[in-house]
């Protein structure tokens, strides 16, 4: 069965946009300064560095995404699509801005964990990449893409026996991607 639902106004869009970015940054920065402390602690080099703090990003932020679908009952085969789909693109986007700004930003790929200058940059980074961060989510949000595709899992709506037991979180039932916003602040 298909729900009607009114499209989400710009304010639902907004803030259901931050709540995905705000769920992105989480992961992206357990995995960057797991991934950065760990890596300059054993000496590596600026690439290594960055490729592994980069692949523990995604890890965290896949994990952190997986977490709810498994609770509602969803099994490995539907989630790891879900997660995929929900994360990577926002989560390169949050990658690619963070990173950048570490580059760039001088003396800061060299910095040791005791420096200011390890941690400022990296936290900048995540300034930086906020809005472009979000503007990806609210877009892929308009579009029933992205964070919408598990938004009912994540606040508590996903009962996974009461959808059939199908283990899709974008069947006819998924309001987020029909334009429905709930409202749980």
């Amino acid at each position: 069965m298909v729900m009607d639902h009114a499209a989400p106004t710009p304010s639902d869009l907004n803030r259901m946009g931050v709540q995905a970015t705000l769920h992105c940054m989480t992961g992206c920065a357990i995995g960057e300064i797991v991934g950065m402390a760990v890596a300059t602690a054993l000496g590596w080099g600026n690439t290594t560095s960055a490729i592994f703090a980069t692949a523990l990003a995604f890890f965290a932020g896949y994990a952190l995404t997986s977490v709810p679908l498994f609770k509602a009952g969803l099994a490995l085969a539907a989630v790891i699509p879900l997660a995929l789909a929900t994360d990577t693109v926002s989560i390169t986007v949050m990658e690619i801005a963070d990173n950048l700004t570490q580059i760039v930003f001088p003396g800061a790929m060299d910095a040791t964990l005791g420096e200011a200058l390890f941690w400022g940059p990296m936290l900048l980074g995540f300034v930086v990449a906020f809005p472009f961060a979000f503007v990806t989510n609210r877009w892929l949000l308009a579009r029933g893409k992205g964070h919408a595709l598990v938004h009912e899992y994540h606040h508590g709506h996903g009962d996974h026996a009461a959808h059939g037991g199908q283990g899709h979180a974008h069947d006819d039932h998924d309001h987020a991607a029909h334009g429905h916003a709930h409202d749980h602040a």
